[in-house]
C-alpha cells in the first residue's frame, strides 16, 4: 500500500507538474502581452513596462515559471520597494479586472460548484444505478424498453434547454420553486434545498442516462461469467448472487467514470451555473473568458485539473473496496 500510495502521488505531481508548464506557457507566453492587458488600451510605454517589472515578466521564461511554482507552495512578492505586495501561498496571481487575488475568488465560488455537484451526484447516482440494475433484471422486457427510451432522451437534451424549459415551467408558470440562489444551508434548510434542486436536476439527468446504461451493459456482462454460474449453482440465494458476485464487479468502471464527472463537476458547471446565474466557479470561468481575465482562467484551469487527478487517486484506492478480485500490492 505504501508503495503503490508513493508511486501514484509521483504521478499525480508530475501530471501537475505538466498542466502547470502548459497552461502557464498558454497564458504568459503565447497570449498578448499580459502587460497590456492589465494596463488597457490607453496606456503609456512606460507605464506598461512597470507593469511587465511588477509582474516579472521581464525575466527569462524558466525564472519565470520557478517563481510560480514557488508561489504555489511558499507564495511570491508582486513589484519591488515600497509598492511591492505580498501573495500568500497558493499565490494563482491577481485578476486583472478586479484585482483580487485569484486564490481568494476561487475560495469564494467553491462552496456553489461543491454544492452542485454533491447534489447532483447523489441524484445521478441513485437514480442511473437503480435504473441500469432494473433494466438488468428486466433485460428484453417492456421495463428494460421504457427506461431505454427514458435514458436515450435524457442523453439527447441539452443542459441549457433543460435549465430553461424547468425555469419557465417550474418556476414562471406553476410558481412551485423559486428562481435559483446561493443561500446558506444553514439560513433556511428547506428554502436552500428547493433553491438548489432544480441545478441538480439539470446536472443528473444526462449523467443518470449514461450510468444507467453502463450499468445494465456491466450487470449483463457479469452475469455471463462463469464465478456467477458457479454461484447460482452451489444454491446461494437470488439477492446475494446479484450484490456480491454480480453488482460489485460490475461498479468497478462506474466508480472510474464517477471520479472523472464529480472531479469535473467540482472544477465548475459552466452552462448549467450560468444559465441560473449562480456565482460558482463555472460562471466565473465564463465571466472571465469574456473580460479576458488570464490569470483566473489560469486559475480555473488548474484547480480543475487537481480535482480530476486526485478524483482519479481516490478512484484506484477506492477498486480494492468495490472488486475483491482487485488488489493492491504493498
Amino acid at each position: 500500500m505504501t508503495r503503490f500510495l508513493v508511486g501514484r502521488t509521483s504521478g499525480m505531481l508530475g501530471v501537475l507538474f505538466v498542466v502547470c508548464l502548459f497552461t502557464f506557457v498558454v497564458f504568459f507566453v503565447l497570449s498578448p502581452d499580459p502587460a497590456v492587458q492589465v494596463c488597457g488600451k490607453n496606456c503609456t510605454p512606460e507605464r506598461i513596462d512597470q507593469i511587465r517589472l511588477n509582474l516579472g515578466l521581464d525575466r527569462p521564461f524558466l525564472e519565470q515559471f520557478t517563481t510560480f511554482l514557488t508561489g504555489l507552495f511558499v507564495g511570491r512578492t508582486y513589484g519591488v520597494g515600497e509598492g511591492a505586495v505580498q501573495c500568500a501561498a497558493p499565490c494563482l496571481g491577481y485578476s486583472f479586472q478586479t484585482s483580487q487575488p485569484v486564490t481568494e475568488m476561487l475560495m469564494q465560488r467553491l462552496p456553489v460548484s461543491a454544492t452542485l455537484a454533491i447534489g447532483a451526484a447523489v441524484l445521478w447516482l441513485l437514480a442511473g444505478l437503480i435504473a441500469g440494475v432494473l433494466s438488468a433484471v428486466h433485460e428484453g422486457r417492456f421495463l428494460d424498453r421504457f427506461l431505454a427510451g427514458l435514458t436515450l432522451g435524457g442523453m439527447s437534451i441539452p443542459n441549457y434547454v433543460l435549465a430553461l424549459v424547468l425555469q419557465f415551467v417550474l418556476v414562471v408558470v406553476l410558481g412551485w420553486l423559486p428562481f435559483p440562489q446561493a443561500l446558506p444551508i444553514g439560513e433556511d434548510p428547506v428554502q436552500w434545498f428547493l433553491n438548489f434542486l432544480m441545478p441538480w436536476v439539470v446536472l443528473a439527468v444526462g449523467a443518470a442516462a449514461t450510468y444507467t446504461r453502463l450499468t445494465r451493459a456491466n450487470v449483463i456482462d457479469t452475469l455471463q461469467q462463469n464465478y456467477v454460474r458457479t454461484a447460482r449453482a452451489k444454491g446461494l440465494r437470488q439477492d446475494l448472487v446479484w450484490r456480491r458476485h454480480a453488482l460489485r464487479p460490475a461498479l468497478t468502471p462506474i466508480a472510474t467514470m464517477f471520479g472523472m464527472d464529480f472531479a469535473n463537476l467540482l472544477g465548475g458547471a459552466l452552462i448549467t451555473e450560468t444559465v441560473f446565474g449562480l456565482n460558482g466557479i463555472g460562471k466565473l470561468a465564463a465571466d472571465s473568458i469574456t473580460k479576458n481575465d488570464q490569470p483566473v482562467i489560469m486559475g480555473v484551469t488548474l484547480l480543475a485539473a487537481f480535482f480530476v487527478i486526485v478524483g482519479n487517486m481516490v478512484i484506484d484506492l477506492l477498486y480494492s473496496v468495490i472488486d475483491p478480485r482487485v488488489r493492491i500490492s504493498a
